[in-house]
């Protein structure tokens, strides 16, 4: 049988080490699903929506660091590819999406799906580019995968059906498959002796690190125990620096707790290692600012600087050990640690159980699945109040994976980062804490779960409310929320319905031993938890004016929430004043 364009596809991906790729057959995916039939290579994970194959795929590629792929179908299909591609991009992925595209005598007379996805995904690929005769395909597809690995972003080939079932051009590609080396970055003595003497003349230093430190954590921690500077992290950097760090402080942004925003505004230089930190109003506007990049176009993006390093985190951290002054005074990073274990406890509260019999908290359901899931176990989290619940309650351990659309922002990602997650991983434990909301917007792949043989606990915080929209709302000063109603569902009866195991939870007597058995279940298990929906998550900093909405919307819904919330901005968030 003569080689096809799609065999000379599937014999590249393989070479270049793929093992999967994420998607949904279709039209004129048809011979490339052909191929993969006839080479065993290569695994088909056949999901229910393409936004999920694409959010699969980038949460691959972040937790191995390798290539990963999905496809989408012409014209629809590879459309629902962009928001898992725009989070593959700002994250640093290395994926390959394969759009299929129309035949090419069609292309140009307002075919059924005709779309030009070479304009539509210009913005979140690296590279995107049309092959429109066989001989072009295996540069192309050469091109888009050296692209997506040394760029850490989206290469992207379109594929018309009919070109992919033409007989291949026998040329050699072995281009395409060869490693990419990062280049390694060494930064110049004047440079470190500059930083260093900043550094040195400076009482009150701190250090907001972000997932660029990721395999220089020791370091990292190494210098701010010579330099007695305490160490905030982004939530990217969770899994990096929050265990084995006495320096550590918490997380600032608007997800963040501890000290964190306490000792960003308050020092007299902040580094910032390997993070483009987006939330400004967390970070100091009068103290010198340093910050260590690989990615020069970083640099100065948010605040500016008093000095730009282009160079990786760990060797910067390296060399100025022995150029900074041993014996620094530390009160700084000693006030900083006791404003921390105060914090600490003030957002503990939750987590004490009065009464058994109460509505179940979602601080507290973190907590038990924390206390309860693997020490490796791999978690992915919905955009929302889930990523407040994780970044506060969860521990990361030194040895857990927490994955989400943490520069995107999608909400529901969860799910689907949790097939991607299960099937590098099919040995590890996998997590996906889900909202309400977001569950819902790619329920269909639950069926994902139970076709592929994918064993993800599936955690659902259901109070039939956006609750995180619903508080960015008070915030801004409307009266009550709009529009963020949820019709209440019971997710342990959605699920059960489909072949999955469930438990359903609504209070505090039911969540431990149900947690148990639910993390203990074979194959995928779903828990719905009935939490209270009048929990509130404060920010770390909040003004009095926002304060007063915060209570007010609260008092719309429940006299006894805005007495909590009253209590709480007074006496469990310190910095409710700055």
């Amino acid at each position: 049988m003569q080689k096809t364009v799609s065999d000379q596809v599937v014999e590249m991906l393989a070479s270049a080490g793929v093992r999967r790729i994420y998607g949904m057959a279709g039209d004129a995916l048809h011979p490339l699903m052909e191929s993969l039939q006839r080479d065993s290579r290569i695994r088909w994970v056949h999901v229910r929506h393409e936004e999920t194959a694409a959010f699969a795929a980038s949460a691959e590629a972040q937790l191995t660091g390798e290539l990963a792929v999905c496809c989408g179908s012409c014209g629809p299909g590879n459309m629902h590819l962009i928001n898992g591609l725009y989070d593959a991009g700002r994250s640093a992925a290395p994926v390959l999406a394969l759009a299929a595209h129309l035949p090419t005598l069609q292309i140009g007379t307002h075919y059924l799906h005709e779309t030009h996805p070479t304009f539509f995904f210009r913005e979140c690929a690296r590279y995107c580019e049309l092959v429109s005769r066989p001989r072009q395909m295996p540069p192309v597809l050469a091109e888009a995968i050296r692209t997506a690995r040394a760029c850490r972003g989206v290469g992207m080939m379109v594929l018309p059906g009919d070109v992919a079932a033409m007989p291949a051009v026998e040329e050699a590609a072995e281009s395409a498959v060869l490693p990419v080396v990062p280049p390694v970055q060494r930064t110049s003595e004047p440079v470190l002796r500059r930083m260093a003497a900043m550094l040195n003349g400076a009482h009150r230093v701190s250090f907001l690190c972000g997932i660029g430190c990721a395999g220089a954590e020791r370091d990292i921690v190494a210098l701010a125990r010579r330099m007695q500077a305490p160490v905030a992290y982004t939530l990217r950097a969770k899994d990096l620096l929050e265990k084995d760090n006495p320096n550590a402080v918490g997380m600032s942004g608007l997800l963040g707790w501890g000290a964190a925003v306490h000792a960003l505004l308050d020092c007299d230089v902040l580094v910032m290692w390997g993070t483009d930190f987006p939330y400004r109003d967390f970070l100091p506007r009068k103290g010198r600012v340093i910050q260590v990049d690989t990615n020069a176009a970083a640099l100065g993006r948010r605040v500016p600087l008093a000095m730009g390093v282009q160079a990786d985190a760990g060797e910067v951290a390296r060399a100025l050990l022995p150029l900074i002054n041993a014996n620094r005074p530390d009160d700084f990073l000693r006030s900083m640690l006791s404003f921390n274990s105060r914090e600490v406890a003030a957002i503990s509260q939750p987590l004490r159980v009065v009464d058994e019999s109460a509505p179940l908290r979602p601080e507290l359901l973190t907590r038990l699945v924390s206390d309860h899931a693997e020490p490796d176990a791999v978690f992915t989290v919905d955009t929302g109040t889930p990523d407040i619940w994780c970044a506060r309650y969860l521990q990361a351990l030194g040895t857990r994976r927490i994955l989400g659309s943490f520069n995107h922002g999608s909400m529901g990602c969860a799910l689907a980062m949790a097939i991607g997650a299960k099937a590098v991983y099919p040995k590890r434990q996998v997590v996906a804490m889900c909202g309400d909301g977001g569950i819902s917007m790619l329920a269909g792949d639950l069926l994902t779960l139970l076709q592929e043989g994918l064993a993800v606990k599936i955690l659902v915080y259901n109070n039939s409310e956006l609750d995180y929209v619903a508080l960015e709302q008070l915030r801004t000063g409307m009266p009550r929320p709009f529009g963020t109603d949820l019709h209440a569902a019971d997710f342990a009866e959605i699920a059960r319905a489909m072949g999955m195991r469930s438990w359903r939870v609504e209070r505090v007597s039911e969540a431990i031993p149900a947690v148990k058995e639910w993390l203990a279940a074979d194959g995928p298990a779903l828990l719905d938890a009935a939490v209270d929906r009048h929990a509130l998550p404060l920010p770390p900093a909040l003004t009095f004016m926002q304060g007063l909405g915060y209570c007010k919307g609260l008092g719309e819904q429940s006299a006894h929430a805005a007495l909590d919330g009253v209590k709480r901005l007074l006496f469990g968030n310190r910095n409710f004043f700055r």
